[in-house]
């Protein structure tokens, strides 16, 4: 048996699409296939502008860039993440304040928000987690009331709503990811998304080594980066955006299949299927076992048999890295230490069989 814990979906006009970037010589980051995704996506999810670019990492270095956070500006973001929001932050002279989670939906826990901003908080970076969004509302209140900025990391969301309203849609600025285990592929890639003209036109300047719209092409007068997406990555993530709808009720499938396959399993805490504004998308199905050896027990046994698993992710403030820089000194988070230590999640890939759940599933039942 080997089942990983991802394998994506290509069952359109990604072969189709790829030819014809071959055939045609458009490879670069110039060919018609970029300003066609980045039209159709940034619809998907209604906004007005859409940026593409090499990565969901790259986009939130545009997206604070843009935002204009600098040195010595605090933002406001979870404890429990992966490294890059923080990274993006920090790379910028920025300094990352941090909020503990909720048990249930995994989260940020919103109601601990305003207790932490300062005279020097300049914005609140929020990112939806594994399945389920961040309840928005109450931040977008905090942001109006303290006249800060919201950047939205929805790299997990593709096709998920909040209040019935598209996740990546909230954000002054918002981002997604392309990674091969998001609903919408790429490969590498990511988008920035917004409303605003002018924070558009910044992205696009940034990740195009600051080239000037005007003027002689090689003359440059701020440092930008070359976060270009190419043709051919945009190709990939046209034809998957063809079955965005059908993606979104696969994820449902496969995350409902679990739920029904190991609810009831005495020590595990499976992922809520609802909140009170949103059905969960399963981007990822997690479990948060009751003690930290017994998550390291089912991942070892699940990996001996051929059963892909990823831990959770790491809390910030234990991040070696930060550490050595003496940040988040004598911090604790527990929520999130919790969901770091006990945590892990299941094969979630498009690709994956219903056959293929019921091993899992069976597996499961047998080592837990």
């Amino acid at each position: 048996m080997n089942i990983p814990v991802n394998r994506p979906w290509f069952h359109g006009n990604e072969e189709k699409y790829l030819t014809e970037c071959i055939k045609s010589g458009w490879i670069s980051s110039e060919g018609p296939f970029i300003r066609e995704f980045e039209e159709k996506f940034s619809d998907k999810v209604g906004r007005d502008h859409g940026i593409a670019v090499s990565s969901g990492s790259a986009a939130l270095d545009l997206a604070i860039a843009a935002l204009g956070i600098g040195e010595g500006d605090e933002v406001i973001m979870p404890a429990f993440t992966i490294i890059s929001p923080a990274l993006s932050v920090i790379r910028a002279g920025g300094v990352p304040v941090l909020v503990d989670s909720e048990a249930d939906s995994w989260n940020m826990d919103v109601s601990l928000i305003e207790s932490r901003i300062t005279s020097k908080t300049k914005a609140i970076l929020v990112v939806h987690t594994y399945g389920l969004p961040v309840d928005v509302d109450p931040v977008l209140d905090l942001c109006r009331k303290h006249k800060l900025k919201l950047i939205e990391d929805a790299a997990e969301m593709h096709g998920q709503t909040y209040k019935g309203r598209p996740c990546g849609s909230f954000g002054d600025v918002s981002i997604f990811s392309f990674y091969p285990n998001k609903l919408v592929t790429t490969g590498e890639g990511g988008m920035v998304v917004c409303d605003d003209e002018l924070i558009a036109a910044r992205c696009r300047k940034l990740r195009n080594l600051g080239f000037e719209e005007r003027g002689r092409r090689f003359i440059h007068r701020e440092m930008g980066w070359n976060y270009r997406m190419t043709n051919v990555q945009a190709a990939l993530g046209l034809a998957q955006l063809e079955y965005w709808e059908e993606h979104i009720s696969r994820k449902r499938e496969i995350g409902e299949l679990y739920q029904k396959g190991l609810g009831g399993t005495s020590g595990l805490r499976l992922p809520l299927q609802n909140s009170s504004f949103a059905e969960n998308i399963y981007w990822v199905f997690g479990i948060v076992t009751d003690q930290e050896v017994r998550c390291r027990d089912l991942c070892v046994g699940l990996n001996e048999k051929g059963i892909g698993t990823r831990p959770f992710f790491w809390c910030m403030h234990e991040q070696p890295v930060f550490i050595e820089r003496g940040l988040f000194q004598h911090e604790t988070y527990p929520v999130a230490e919790k969901l770091a230590r006990n945590g892990f999640y299941l094969p979630s890939g498009l690709g994956l069989t219903d056959e293929e759940i019921g091993m899992v599933v069976h597996t499961m039942s047998v080592l837990a």
